[in-house]
């Protein structure tokens, strides 16, 4: 059992958190696909303060990327983790109860990295981590698919917890990418070779991963966005209204 009080295990873990974590690139899509789930009126600030929402995002505190990196590798959320995102809610509520309301869009904002990167199955993959290069290529195929991969609401109650239910909700987000870590090994890295992202496709398992995974992170974003905002009473008018999508049976070639 891997002690949590070892300096060495924890920076080696701080290490692989910060080389392993969600490209800049996709935390911004990933900003945008889950401001589709919101209300209109948190959707268009969130939106005016964009630049900002990222800027702090970015700046990932130690505090909180030293409990959430043990317990990714755990796979158990601590209270220490729950503690920090609580402190910094509460601190995106104060500021807007204090009518400072474009500082606590900010922070609210800024929460996105939580359950980002617990929807995230390279995070979770556990102490032995990936091989060489292995995160690097899972990272650029989610990227290079993002055009192929479409935002499923999970399910419609997920934009109504509220945030005491946050916790077990964050647990069964980080199970699930704990399930799909070991597949990303397995198909990018074969016969102790690496897997070029270019070599595979939307056919690959690696696709159902990223898919799963991007919409799972797409959800948890907004789910954790929108608990925080109903505790200050903001506007929850004017919600979007998901699509159901049925599959189709494919219909009968006609005979010429």
């Amino acid at each position: 059992m891997f002690g949590r009080s070892l300096p060495f295990l924890l920076l080696s873990l701080l290490g692989a958190a910060s080389a392993g974590a969600w490209p800049f690139s996709l935390v911004e899509r990933l900003n945008r696909d889950a401001r589709r789930l919101l209300p209109v009126s948190l959707r268009d600030l969130m939106i005016e303060h964009e630049k900002e929402i990222l800027a702090e995002a970015q700046r990932y505190p130690p505090d909180q990327a030293q409990a959430l990196a043990l317990d990714l590798v755990d796979g158990r959320l601590e209270p220490a983790s729950l503690a920090i995102f609580d402190a910094r809610a509460d601190e995106a509520i104060g500021l807007i109860r204090s009518r400072r309301v474009s500082e606590g869009l900010i922070r609210l904002g800024a929460l996105i990295r939580i359950p980002a990167d617990l929807a995230d199955p390279v995070l979770s993959v556990g102490p032995d981590g990936y091989p060489p290069g292995v995160t690097g290529e899972y990272y650029a195929f989610v990227e290079s698919s993002l055009d192929k991969i479409p935002v499923v609401l999970e399910d419609a109650k997920l934009l109504h917890l509220d945030r005491r239910r946050l916790p077990a909700y964050w647990q069964d987000v980080l199970d699930r990418s704990r399930e799909q870590s070991s597949l990303i090994r397995s198909e990018l890295f074969r016969n102790g070779r690496l897997v070029s992202h270019r070599n595979i496709d939307y056919r690959s398992p690696v696709f159902s991963v990223a898919s799963l995974s991007y919409s799972r992170a797409v959800n948890a974003i907004a789910a954790s966005w929108l608990a925080v905002w109903r505790e200050v009473r903001g506007d929850l008018t004017r919600m979007p209204v998901p699509g159901e999508v049925q599959p189709r049976d494919p219909q009968p070639k006609e005979t010429p």
